[in-house]
């Protein structure tokens, strides 16, 4: 009789789904469950617009190492390398197009790196427009070493080492490199020990700084910090004061009685000033009386005439 035969492969295996089974009982319901719904294209694993999500977040994420990387720069065109050779701006090279017209920039330029042993390079124009990214070079080009940024901890014991009341300089929020350049400048000029900048949101010590700076970046050090309110938090209690520039403060340099502590100036941007977590690490705030009609100064020409009365009071009170 059919499935009563004991002939290998006659007999209905048990397990099978042909015909009647028996159930579960119950014990598998976790089996019978849903599991939500379906997730984006762009979260389910190996699904093509997963893979391209994956690769977009992988391209940022380098972008990002690379833009927080320091990298060489090169500065284009005849004056500007002229002006930052003058100006003893550290190089590595200096790029000469093959068959420039020469005239006195360019002359002077191969000597000036010459006497300093800045190697000399001798470039097609199509090289010296991939090297500077198509910007007018007019046939010379300086390579510059990323900037050595210094430790905050440097520059507090570079002032505790001077005869002077340390004096440092925080810029918050100055995106501008020429502002940062001026206001090194004015640092170097006026005492102070040392210039911190932020991480983020803020200008880096690049070619448009060295030049501006007119190579006083080269002297005085310039500090990269993570976390600008955490590290005025820090300075103050090592003893410094901590004084914001504000537009709106109802004390004006001219009444910084604080001048001749130990201290730390801190500087915001034109547009928005000092943030509230800044200013709210600052033990005072002061403006600079102006005529009216002016709403506010460049910040760094505001940062210059705050040092200028400092390094007045301080040479003041030395007399006394």
């Amino acid at each position: 009789m059919a499935g009563n035969s004991r002939r290998r492969g006659a007999i209905r295996k048990p397990g099978t789904k042909k015909g009647p089974v028996v159930g579960s009982g119950g014990k598998k319901s976790k089996g019978l469950e849903g599991k939500g719904p379906t997730p984006r294209a762009e979260r389910r694993p190996g699904h093509p617009a997963q893979r391209r999500a994956a690769a977009t977040a992988a391209k940022a994420e380098q972008q990002r190492r690379s833009k927080d990387r320091p990298t060489a720069e090169l500065v284009a065109g005849r004056n500007p390398v002229v002006e930052c050779l003058r100006a003893q701006i550290p190089a590595t090279a200096l790029y000469v197009a093959l068959g420039i017209d020469t005239d006195d920039r360019v002359t002077e330029a191969v000597r000036l790196a010459a006497d300093r042993g800045i190697s000399v390079l001798e470039v097609s124009r199509a090289e010296l427009d991939r090297l500077t990214g198509g910007a007018v070079h007019q046939g010379l080009g300086l390579q510059m070493p990323p900037y050595d940024y210094a430790h905050p901890d440097d520059l507090l014991d570079a002032a505790r080492q001077s005869p002077e009341p340390p004096l440092i300089v925080a810029l918050d929020g100055v995106t501008d490199p020429r502002n940062l350049g001026a206001v090194i400048r004015s640092a170097a000029a006026f005492g102070a020990n040392g210039v911190l900048v932020p991480q983020r949101r803020s200008a880096g010590v690049t070619a448009v700084v060295w030049r501006t700076s007119a190579g006083t970046a080269a002297r005085l050090p310039v500090a990269l910090v993570t976390n600008l309110t955490r590290t005025l938090r820090s300075l103050a209690e090592e003893g410094l004061m901590i004084v914001g520039l504000d537009a709106d403060s109802d004390v004006t340099v001219d009444e910084l009685e604080l001048a001749t502590s130990p201290l730390v100036l801190v500087v915001g941007s034109e547009g928005r000033g000092l943030s509230r977590l800044v200013k709210q690490a600052c033990d005072q705030t002061v403006s600079i009386p102006m005529a009216a009609g002016v709403e506010s100064l460049n910040a760094s020409v505001a940062a210059g005439v705050t040092l200028a009365e400092i390094a007045r009071r301080r040479r003041a009170a030395g007399r006394t």
